[in-house]
């Protein structure tokens, strides 16, 4: 299928193969940690320190993943006006040192910074529903040619693996060169996006999909993904996101 990468990910013996080297390499090559330098702690490439301040996400939105000082499932905004995406899971609070190594792997290609990160999201997601397949946000050509690699395809790839789920790269294209979203405000990032998406529809749509980037800010660019998926048949639609704006 002109578009498809990699739908058919590593099996799980595959996955657990190269898991397990990974451990090793890291037990018998501690690394330095990413943020500060010092000597990596077990297993990961952050210093004991930088691993205990990392900021998983606490009790959170379901709809929206927003941080709730209560145990109520959806906060009141999602309430008044549900969104289009059924469920997001952030593993992070956007802070540091996740601030640190976000900006990293997204604009400067620190593929170390990025594999630490989907280690992250993948245990956050460890628990979730099994979606019929996850769907990277894609960048716009223009965009992909100019940066040299789409890091939410990255890390849509390392969940796949570790979850052992189809990776769709066909069903969602970006059809309009956008603005940076970083450079607008909230109401400008949603006209900044409108009809920014297209759907390659398929003789069956899958029904379950989760849409995968690296940070979810006024959440824009996934509502905008999730509208032109439902529009052509996909009845629930997720997000998997490493960070959370608050």
């Amino acid at each position: 299928m002109p578009g498809a990468v990699n739908q058919n990910p590593p099996g799980p013996v595959d996955g657990r193969w190269r898991h397990w080297l990974r451990s090793l390499l890291h037990t018998a090559l501690p690394g330095r940690c990413l943020v500060c330098r010092e000597p990596g702690a077990a297993g990961r490439d952050l210093c004991p320190a930088c691993t205990a301040a990392l900021p998983w996400m606490p009790h959170a939105c379901a709809r929206c993943a927003q941080p709730l000082p209560t145990l109520d499932p959806v906060c009141g905004a999602c309430l008044r006006r549900p969104p289009p995406l059924d469920t997001v899971i952030a593993a992070f609070d956007y802070g540091f040192p996740v601030d640190r190594l976000l900006p990293r792997f997204k604009f400067h290609r620190d593929l170390a910074a990025g594999a630490l990160l989907g280690d992250c999201l993948a245990r956050a997601t460890s628990g979730a529903a099994r979606p019929a397949a996850l769907v990277p946000i894609p960048l716009h050509t223009a965009r992909l040619r100019a940066r040299g690699y789409d890091q939410a395809l990255e890390l849509a790839r390392m969940l796949a693996r570790r979850h052992d789920l189809p990776l769709r790269t066909d069903l969602l294209r970006r059809v309009r060169a956008t603005a940076p979203q970083s450079r607008l405000d909230a109401k400008a990032r949603r006209r900044n996006l409108r009809n920014a998406f297209a759907v390659q529809r398929m003789p069956k749509m899958p029904a379950h999909v989760v849409l995968v980037d690296d940070v979810m800010t006024t959440g824009a660019t996934l509502h905008a993904a999730a509208i032109a998926l439902r529009r052509n048949g996909v009845q629930r639609v997720e997000a998997w996101v490493c960070a959370r704006v608050r």
